[in-house]
């Protein structure tokens, strides 16, 4: 009984102040834009890299930013009407917990994308490089690149396309390359788009050199990636392990209790 007047007070609630922000006596909205100076102080320092690596350098950060504030002060404000009928000192501090972790979730979101986004580029590079390196044998190094795009892994290609555009629009210097790096900073991305960018300068009697150098780097990534995936395959294992041992430990002691208890009733 007490959980459904619970349920009814919280969905009025709701109501209320839905219809009181609607008809603007109540606006979490324009809360947030007249105090946006101070709200301005709890943005994260990278906030706004995460952001542009999820959603492009033309994403409009602080409305991303008055997202996260708007969804924790409603998520307080629900808290809040959830407590109504006992609000207290704890229930308060709830509530303000409840707000942080409304207000970090999207952070946190961001950055593990993030980091899920560098690992799959870092695992992939050195086999679209090999693949590249096959390319350049036949090939200049701007026809090579061109040839790529349609075999390359799909989290490269609009990268590869944009430094081709450039290429091919005139320009002759390390940038294009640079800035593909920049798109994708994982571990020797820079080094290996110098060392390319190099090999399409080079003349033809030191091309073979030039390539020999970039293959044995190609080479030296191919068996770093290898050994990161065996190293994470192998702590994936040992968490699985880990965690059966945790079960078992776990189902072992509840027998114990219960046949102690059974024992103690025995008597």
């Amino acid at each position: 009984m007490g959980g459904t007047v619970y349920v009814e007070i919280f969905i009025m609630a709701c109501v209320i102040l839905y219809v009181m922000q609607y008809i603007g006596g109540v606006s979490v909205a324009k809360f947030v834009d007249d105090n946006a100076v101070y709200f301005q102080k709890l943005k994260e320092d990278d906030f706004a890299f995460y952001c542009k690596a999820r959603y492009g350098d033309a994403v409009d950060i602080d409305a991303l930013f008055n997202q996260r504030l708007k969804f924790a002060l409603y998520c307080g404000l629900g808290g809040a009407v959830l407590f109504i009928n006992s609000f207290d000192g704890v229930k308060a501090l709830i509530c303000v917990a409840v707000m942080i972790g409304a207000f970090k979730l999207n952070y946190v979101q961001l950055k593990n994308y993030y980091k899920t986004h560098l690992h799959l580029i870092d695992t992939q590079l050195p086999y679209y490089l090999k693949n590249l390196e096959i390319l350049v044998q036949h090939y200049t190094v701007p026809v090579a690149l061109g040839k790529s795009v349609g075999d390359a892994p799909e989290i490269f290609q609009d990268g590869l396309r944009d430094m081709i555009e450039k290429i091919n629009a005139g320009d002759s210097s390390v940038q294009p390359y640079m800035d593909f790096a920049k798109d994708f900073p994982v571990r020797d991305s820079m080094r290996m788009m110098r060392l390319l960018y190099r090999l399409g300068l080079g003349k033809q009697e030191h091309k073979q050199e030039q390539l020999l150098a970039f293959s044995k780097n190609v080479s030296s990534l191919q068996q770093k990636a290898r050994e990161e995936r065996y190293k994470a395959r192998l702590e994936h294992m040992e968490n699985q392990t880990m965690k059966m041992l945790v079960c078992t430990g776990i189902g072992v002691m509840a027998l114990l209790v219960l046949s102690i208890l059974q024992t103690f009733k025995s008597f």
